[in-house]
């Protein structure tokens, strides 16, 4: 979004329109929706602007709830933002450690500054561009202690302040960090703005939190704070490094997994250390992100059993012959284990009278989508999880149930 854009948005004719559209989830309510704004008479230009900009709250609606009615959006900033409930938890934090003036260093558009307002903290909201600074004041009109302006994260005068909260802006994710790998992705420092080096120099003058890509490389974390990768709903989120009085005495990893049950975390001093390869038990728990990114499999695997194994030495997954019920990883009874061949499957599905099958691959390179065509299912029927992986130097199909999750405490 330009700025020609944002004055149009911003006008109360296109925010009376954009208020009357509503939800628009498909392509064909888009169309629709386009071709009423046409037979009414309105221009294209305003048409155009107000029809993206319900299609970006209707899509907000996952990240804000009933608060995405009420807001504006940038595609890249609706990207980037905090979920809310997310954000919920950064303000409890300063909340909880008494810090009621906080300066948001880079909001976008917003979203943890709402957080933060809505909880009653004094706010005071900055970024470099002028179209996101805009967006945010207005999505933070109804707080009174709020402020917004455009400015550099390294210009801000931060006097008054008790605390800081930081998402340097990113140029691009490294390759190779999907939330189940366990190769750790590496980043130049310099693909951040503000520098790394800025952000984490903040903590040396104020209590602060810096957001930033769950995929960073470990060594790039300071060794003397609080880094908790958070996963909301099974997706790794973000990656956040306290400081001072908002990191906890004794936490240098955390992962929060957060879930329909509730939200669980698991901490440790630091990065805890694998246990051992084994034989494959009766069941398998396929970590969460978080617990992986967090290095924290091997205090996982031994909570559930002194015995728990890794299931190879280079795949995240934990073998047992315990019933694992864990909020921090996927359970797994183990049916069978075959050649992996999709006739040997498919005879072993069909068996069991499992007309459909999840796929899920580890250490193979093989592609889900592709065996689960050639599989042949027919539907129906109960479905089961065909785990493609490797068992020593063999590869193996093992034929599972999902076992139901642990409830968070």
């Amino acid at each position: 979004m330009n700025a020609p854009d944002l004055d149009l948005l911003l006008r109360t004719g296109t925010l009376r329109l954009v208020d009357e559209l509503g939800a628009i989830r498909t392509t064909d309510e888009a169309t629709a929706a386009l071709l009423r704004l046409r037979k009414d008479g309105i221009a294209p230009e305003l048409a155009a602007t107000a029809l993206t900009q319900a299609r970006l709250r209707t899509r907000a609606v996952a990240k804000f709830g009933e608060f995405a009615a009420r807001m504006l959006f940038t595609e890249e900033g609706l990207q980037q933002a905090t979920r809310l409930g997310v954000a919920a938890r950064h303000a409890d934090r300063y909340r909880d450690a008494g810090l009621s003036r906080v300066a948001d260093l880079g909001c976008g558009i917003g979203g943890d500054a709402l957080a933060f307002a809505g909880l009653g903290l004094a706010v005071r909201a900055i970024d470099r561009d002028p179209v996101a600074a805009a967006i945010a004041a207005y999505n933070l009109a109804a707080f009174p202690d709020a402020s917004v302006a455009v400015g550099a994260a390294e210009d801000v005068d931060l006097a008054g302040v008790d605390a800081v909260w930081l998402d340097p802006a990113r140029r691009g994710l490294p390759r190779g960090s999907t939330p189940d790998s366990r190769r750790p992705a590496r980043l130049d420092p310099a693909d951040w703005s503000p520098s790394l080096d800025f952000a984490f120099g903040l903590a040396d003058r104020l209590p602060t939190g810096v957001k930033l890509g769950p995929g960073l490389d470990h060594e790039l974390l300071p060794r003397d704070r609080e880094a908790q990768w958070v996963s909301d709903g099974g997706e790794v989120v973000e990656l956040v490094v306290w400081s001072g009085a908002l990191a906890r005495p004794g936490v240098g990893r955390a992962a929060l997994v957060i879930g329909a049950g509730g939200a669980a975390e698991l901490t440790a001093a630091g990065d805890s250390e694998d246990v051992a390869a084994g034989e494959l038990g009766e069941y398998l728990v396929e970590p969460d992100g978080a617990v992986i990114r967090a290095r924290l499999i091997g205090d996982l695997a031994r909570s559930l059993d002194p015995a728990a194994r890794m299931l190879h030495e280079t795949i995240a997954w934990v073998t047992l012959d315990t019933e694992p019920r864990t909020p921090f990883g996927q359970s797994f009874r183990v049916l069978d284990v075959l050649p992996l061949d999709t006739k040997a499957v498919r005879r072993a599905l069909l068996a069991r009278d499992a007309g459909a099958a999840e796929i899920k691959k580890r250490g193979v390179d093989i592609e889900p989508a592709e065996f689960r065509r050639r599989l042949k299912l027919p539907g129906g029927g109960r479905q089961l999880t065909v785990i493609l992986t490797r068992l020593g130097a063999r590869r193996r199909a093992i034929l599972a149930e999902r076992v139901p999750p642990g409830r968070a405490e």
